[in-house]
């Protein structure tokens, strides 16, 4: 209820630039809360100095309905900031399969939620051990999130760092995500992504996708990945979409990429298909096209360094790979590149990539 008076004030307040302040050297313990909006001024400002934290045992979840912890929604100008943490006490959630409900109403929550929330900016904290995502964020517009961390260990499930799904102009940088998913998955109705700076890993990689589930239409275009790390991930960089979905992938540029012992370096995955379905094969696909490799080094633990596995029934095409050089983690081990229907121009790549068809 503190919380929750707290952000009434501050969203009802007349003041050009109303704060609300959770201050140091204390820790709240919080239910799942709303922050609605709209509010009366465009420049709300949170300090998150101090630490919130999640109740640790799911069955004490209650409200649970935006399957999320800390749901913001509907506030413009949001400006959140401090070196403050977000601990999601997810260790008893990771147990419990995806989709099963606790307490009749609660599946896995997301950490914090931002739903059309246009022009948000949020910086400088730290979330932990989230249930689920750490962050995702919905329906936005000109958002800027840098220098945050975020952490969970390797086998925790689900536990993506930044999702992103039907929002646009964004630019996430300068940030460490290490987590047991992806640390920044690119999901349908994104478009001018632009992501630099990130050291990601453990974790599943940076990821476009997935996209197309159960034959629905999906789009991503104009996507930057520029001047990332990533160490001990089980992908690098990424393109994952789903048999029988439509729509499109497009001008996706992956550029100054550095990898560490990362298991699939350079992969698109038009097959896709986690362990909870069971998946026939279609004729329809989302097209990709248009996507840009350039300048990526480091080394792998795989034999097929690059993986571009694209539909039987659309073709990957435009793909452009240039000054790619990758080594095996395992001295004198031999990698390779594999393709199926991939069209486009290789140059200056190790491994060579002759399996890509000239367009």
């Amino acid at each position: 209820m503190a919380f929750k008076q707290a952000w009434t004030a501050t969203c009802s307040s007349k003041s050009r630039n109303p704060s609300m302040l959770i201050p140091s050297e204390k820790s709240f313990l919080i239910r799942p809360i709303t922050f609605q909006g709209p509010c009366k001024s465009s420049n709300i400002h949170l300090q998150l100095s101090g630490s919130i934290v999640a109740p640790e045992d799911p069955k004490e979840w209650r409200g649970c309905e935006n399957v999320s912890w800390i749901y913001f929604t509907g506030v413009f100008g949001l400006f959140i900031n401090g070196s403050g943490t977000i601990n999601g006490n997810g260790q008893r959630w990771w147990k419990i399969p995806s989709g099963i409900r606790v307490n009749g109403t609660c599946t896995k929550p997301t950490a914090v939620h931002f739903n059309y929330c246009n022009g948000l900016q949020l910086s400088g904290i730290k979330l932990v051990n989230s249930s689920r995502n750490h962050i995702s964020l919905t329906y936005s517009k000109g958002v800027t999130i840098s220098n945050i961390h975020i952490s969970a260990p390797k086998y925790s499930r689900n536990t993506d760092g930044i999702d992103i799904s039907n929002s646009s102009q964004l630019h996430i940088q300068d940030s460490t995500i290490q987590t047991g998913d992806d640390c920044i998955a690119i999901n349908t109705g994104c478009v001018d992504i632009h992501i630099s700076g990130i050291s990601c890993g453990p974790g599943h990689g940076i990821s476009v996708g997935s996209l197309g589930p159960d034959n629905t239409y999906a789009y991503v275009d104009n996507v930057y990945v520029t001047n990332c790390n990533l160490v001990g991930t089980q992908n690098g960089v990424r393109i994952k979409t789903w048999q029988g979905g439509s729509g499109y992938a497009r001008s996706i540029h992956f550029e100054d990429i550095h990898l560490k012992n990362v298991e699939n370096p350079i992969i698109i995955d038009q097959n896709y298909c986690n362990g909870d379905h069971s998946c026939q094969p279609q004729e329809s696909a989302v097209k990709v096209s248009y996507i840009t490799y350039k300048n990526i080094h480091g080394s792998t633990s795989s034999k097929a360094a690059i993986n571009l596995n694209c539909s039987n029934s659309t073709a990957c095409t435009n793909i452009d790979m240039e000054n790619i050089n990758i080594t095996p983690v395992v001295s004198g081990q031999k990698i390779f590149a594999i393709c199926n229907n991939a069209k486009g121009k290789a140059s200056s790549t190790s491994p060579p990539v002759p399996c890509l068809d000239k367009y």
